[in-house]
């Protein structure tokens, strides 16, 4: 289970909510062909459709490859790796922590 912290005194004005996600997340292998991705749900309490991803962090080197996340359905964050490179990528298991916002406008 992911350890979530949810909070409404982050980015004041913006989010009515914000939460502080850390997870351990292993991409694997899945990404290792160069224009490939791989893609890791986790669940986070209380998301919705419509919160923003606002930003994520990798305790590995991406090796140039990219990770994005979304709320792709209630109480889910898919984080996704996209290897943009010529060669192969392999992404060790590791600690990924990233903030969702719930905008209030």
């Amino acid at each position: 289970m992911a350890n979530v912290i949810q909070s409404k005194q982050q980015f004041q004005g913006m989010f009515n909510e914000v939460w502080l996600v850390s997870d351990t997340v292993d991409f694997g292998d899945a990404a290792t062909g160069s224009g490939t991705f791989a893609s890791a749900d986790i669940t986070v309490p209380n998301v919705a459709l419509g919160d923003i991803v606002l930003g994520i962090s990798a305790g590995v080197d991406t090796v140039d490859a990219v990770i994005g996340g979304a709320v792709t359905a209630a109480n889910t964050v898919t984080l996704t790796v996209l290897n943009n490179t010529a060669g192969a990528v392999n992404l060790a298991s590791t600690t990924v922590k990233f903030v969702v916002g719930r905008p209030n406008w």
